[in-house]
């Protein structure tokens, strides 16, 4: 009987998750996946994280939960660094820990230490450990990883063509999925960790509201992550956090875009990194553009309304139609 393994969909599921279903179903392990966040998915997490969590980390509870009792055992690995130049954040990097802590009766979590940098091998290193923890050997492990790598590459491919994750992910699947043909009104980027942009119930779904203004949505995903990182030393010293580094890369990769209309920052209320990187981003995209291209923060908590974002949007789209004479 093939062993199951639960995978939270939420924080790195939107950069990793090709990689680490590929990797397991090529082992024989089947992949079971937690459903689309819900309101009661993000109650449970608010109700059992640590008071002080972001609303990312209080969702990633959330969909543990839901995984409990389906499962054999649950995949949380403890991200530290994927280059030489940042880490992740510290919730990312104590998560199994806090889950542990926050959450009872869970199956056994698997938290497998991915570093690396520190890996001479990179993430065969990785795989290959990870494989002889659950009892694989060693020529299974580089079958397994060889698939997970073809996978990865093929999903950014995806990425980088204009598809956003999960589009990608079910196209990967051979799903129907729409095309990436750009006829809106406007260009905007829409920038943010992707664990906030892409969960459509978190996010309030700015992406999707924005396609239904007739807006083309650029985001950072569709941008090689060797540029955003080469741009995020634009800054004097590059931040520490692995996503707050790209985030900022694709703000001055969009910055040198004539098409782009304006740029909106998806951030996560009580996220530390975030609010530096929302600061940032606000400073150097006034000073850059001098004041051409506008710039709108979104702040998403447990709180935020649907009716107040669906206003915002709209309030800065007639902005950006009037700056251009069609409003």
């Amino acid at each position: 009987m093939a062993l199951h393994i639960g995978f939270p969909a939420a924080l790195f599921y939107y950069s990793h998750f090709p990689f680490w279903l590929a990797f397991f179903n090529r082992l024989g392990i089947e992949v079971v996946q937690s459903p689309p966040t819900t309101k009661a998915i993000l109650d449970d997490g608010s109700r059992e994280a640590v008071a002080d969590a972001c609303i990312p980390i209080k969702l990633f509870h959330g969909h543990v939960l839901t995984l409990k009792d389906k499962v054999d055992a649950i995949f949380i690995p403890r991200m530290v660094r994927l280059n030489k130049y940042t880490t992740f954040c510290p919730k990312f990097l104590g998560l199994p820990d806090m889950v542990r802590a926050s959450l009872a009766n869970l199956p056994p979590i698997i938290d497998f230490k991915v570093d690396a940098c520190r890996c001479m091998g990179g993430f065969w290193s990785i795989c290959r450990g990870l494989a002889e923890l659950l009892g694989f050997g060693l020529r299974q492990a580089w079958a397994a990883y060889l698939e997970a790598r073809h996978h990865q590459n093929a999903y950014q491919k995806l990425l980088l063509a204009g598809y956003l994750p999960l589009q990608a992910m079910a196209k990967l699947k051979g799903e129907a999925v729409e095309g990436t043909v750009r006829e809106g009104k406007l260009n905007l980027a829409v920038l943010g960790y992707p664990y906030q942009v892409y969960d459509q119930y978190i996010s309030l779904d700015v992406i999707g509201k924005l396609k239904k203004m007739d807006v083309n949505v650029w985001t950072m995903e569709m941008v090689n992550p060797s540029r955003l990182y080469r741009l995020s030393g634009r800054i004097p010293k590059r931040l520490f956090w692995h996503y707050s580094n790209l985030v900022l890369g694709a703000s001055y990769h969009y910055l040198q875009q004539q098409n782009i209309d304006g740029i909106i920052h998806i951030t996560a209320f009580g996220c530390g990194p975030d609010a530096m990187v929302d600061k940032i981003m606000e400073m150097d995209i006034r000073r850059l553009s001098n004041g051409r291209l506008p710039f709108m923060s979104i702040s998403i908590d447990e709180q935020t309304g649907d009716a107040g974002i669906t206003t915002r949007l709209e309030a800065f789209i007639d902005m950006l139609l009037q700056r251009r004479g069609n409003g």
